[in-house]
């Protein structure tokens, strides 16, 4: 648990330069990797560096969560050993009986988490369209509703939900907000600055950006008993990173402003001319304004609206998976804010239940040339 620090200079500055910190023992930009799995007690029994025990946390988290703390506006962090690790760390920092309301369309592996595994632990959970201010209204309930989680832009039809709007109705309930904001990125959003009280990163996706470390984190607005408990199933659970993943995680969140820069332009040109292509049923992307949920968007986000869009191609699943079948550049495979560009169709992999469309593809856009990512799609989509 890292709590923050203000850093006077911008969040790109403070990326590139992990906020100015150097190793004090050699003097090297660079920071050491602690290996150490326990710590000396002094001669008081106390720990005077406050590690115990690196299934509890250990000194190469601390400068990855320092900076999270940094760019979301946080007081404390938490580093996890993936996004699921995280995310099921606020669902199991409730107890048994709470209610919670989540969103109908979001991470597909964490809805089913929360259907097969959550509601046998005794969560009450209800699903609703995050898009319905009057729906979510409806389905908290005071004094019993303890957690509105949120996930926006949500995967994989990026729907977009108003996290001040829904903060105010959850707050008056007595109820706590979490925001899966992965890829949204803290560059473009800052739910704690809306009123959440928790912000989720699978830090696989856009903080690392080199689809080579599994990581997750949580940011808090402020401690609180709920915090600690949270705290306590990460120690207790063992649900950390290895040290390497995440000396390696801080590694690509030096960059990670250039990354989403560059993938956020190539979005929204993607998303432009593939809504022009006659064999494209619809684009869903946020920075469309044909898209739904583009003025609370607008609202919300800044910057760039993301590097990830879906479309709908006409002819149905067949066509879809032709597509993807394809593409030279695009790589179909799952996950998504890496340097390279993926490709996916969805329905595939969420099975029975899905609300995705069959003709839905999901793309995760790149830093590659933009034009090169365009007209691969163009090659591939099945000739009329």
């Amino acid at each position: 648990m890292t709590n923050s620090k203000a850093y006077p200079f911008s969040s790109a500055t403070a990326l590139a330069q992990a906020l100015g910190k150097i190793d004090q023992e050699s003097q090297g930009v660079v920071l050491p990797i602690h290996v150490a799995t326990t710590y000396i007690r002094g001669a008081d029994n106390t720990y005077p560096t406050g590690n115990v025990y690196s299934r509890a946390d250990n000194p190469t988290y601390k400068p990855v969560e320092q900076l999270l703390c940094q760019l979301e506006g946080g007081e404390q962090a938490l580093l996890f050993g993936s996004g699921m690790a995280a995310a099921t760390a606020v669902f199991l920092g409730l107890k048994p009986g709470d209610h919670v309301v989540a969103p109908t369309v979001m991470y597909w592996a964490l809805r089913n988490w929360l259907l097969n595994f959550a509601t046998d632990w005794g969560l009450r959970i209800d699903f609703v369209d995050m898009t319905d201010l009057e729906a979510v209204a409806a389905a908290i309930t005071p004094q019993q509703t303890k957690l509105v989680w949120l996930e926006t832009p949500g995967n994989p039809m990026w729907t977009i939900s108003d996290i001040a709007a829904i903060s105010e109705l959850a707050k008056s309930a007595g109820a706590a907000v979490a925001v899966d904001s992965t890829c949204a990125t803290p560059l473009l959003t800052q739910p704690l600055a809306l009123g959440a009280d928790i912000v989720m990163h699978s830090a696989t996706k856009y903080l690392n950006g080199h689809s080579d470390v599994i990581a997750g984190a949580l940011i808090t607005k402020q401690d609180s008993p709920y915090w600690q408990r949270i705290r306590a199933v990460r120690a207790q659970g063992g649900a950390v990173p290895s040290p390497h993943d995440a000396a390696q995680l801080l590694r690509g969140m030096r960059t990670m402003h250039l990354r989403v820069r560059e993938s956020c332009s190539n979005a929204m040109f993607l998303a432009e001319q593939l809504e022009q292509h006659p064999q494209i049923l619809e684009v869903l992307y946020p920075g469309l304004p044909s898209f739904a949920g583009h003025a609370v968007a607008c609202k919300q986000m800044h910057g760039g609206f993301g590097g990830m869009l879906s479309i709908r191609v006409k002819g149905g699943e067949s066509a879809a998976v032709h597509l993807a079948a394809n593409t030279k550049l695009w790589k179909r495979a799952t996950s998504l804010g890496g340097v390279e560009s993926l490709i996916e169709h969805r329905a595939s992999v969420e099975g029975e239940g899905t609300p995705c469309p069959p003709d839905l593809l999901r793309l995760s856009a790149g830093i590659e040339d933009k034009h090169e990512l365009l007209n691969d799609l163009f090659q591939a989509l099945p000739k009329t």
